[in-house]
């Protein structure tokens, strides 16, 4: 018989709480400068401190929350040279991702990628900023994974996380009226196998939004 021991616990709450707060700070869930406690964390999850100090101590180091100079731990508040700096990232990294993905880049995928962009214009046409973002994200993740290079793809989703919640604060502000446009660019460059026409569309989509976001 298998005794599970409280470290196991511990370890398995932190790591459930860590998943969803990183998701949470990912799609914008949470406003940019929002302080989140370590009382207030464990109430509101009916966890100990333990677990709570461990996955924010994660997300910490991942550049996803903050830790003032007082020790409060808060989401980031992103001026616009750090956008325009997470830009730039995001248009070196992301076009080598979809150049690798692109010869294992299915019909199959495409008809999924298809959807998710549905979803996306769904969520324009409602002004739901956090599914916009949720599902925008979903568009390009679902692509990077067929590049099969998860060490590229995990920096760049330390990216988004930095991003997310200044990206919901932006888009509330200046929600789109239509889906981006560099998606449909995106879609009929993988049906063509078009290696420069894909990374020119991936990196105006990644790098023009934010961009035009910070003006």
């Amino acid at each position: 018989m298998t005794t599970i021991t409280t470290r196991q616990i511990e370890t398995a709450a932190h790591d459930r709480l860590y998943r969803k707060l990183r998701q949470q700070i990912m799609h914008g869930e949470i406003a940019p400068g929002t302080a989140l406690t370590l009382r207030g964390l464990a109430k509101d999850h009916d966890l100990s401190m333990t677990p709570v100090r461990e996955a924010l101590r994660r997300l910490v180091a991942e550049g996803a929350l903050f830790l003032s100079s007082s020790g409060r731990v808060m989401t980031p508040e992103l001026s616009n040279e750090r956008i325009e700096e997470l830009a730039a990232l995001r248009a070196l990294i992301e076009p080598e991702l979809a150049s690798r993905a692109l010869p294992r880049a299915h019909l199959a995928l495409i008809d999924r990628l298809s959807a998710i962009n549905t979803a996306n214009a769904e969520a324009v046409a409602k002004q739901d900023a956090v599914a916009y973002i949720r599902t925008n994200l979903e568009f390009h993740r679902t692509l990077y994974l067929r590049a099969q290079a998860p060490a590229i793809l995990a920096v760049i989703e330390t990216v988004w996380l930095q991003l997310g919640p200044t990206m919901r604060a932006l888009y509330g502000r200046t929600m789109r009226a239509e889906p981006p446009r560099h998606h449909r660019m995106i879609l009929s460059a993988l049906r063509h196998g078009d290696e420069p026409g894909l990374r020119l569309a991936i990196r105006t989509d990644v790098s023009n939004g934010l961009r035009h976001l910070a003006q």
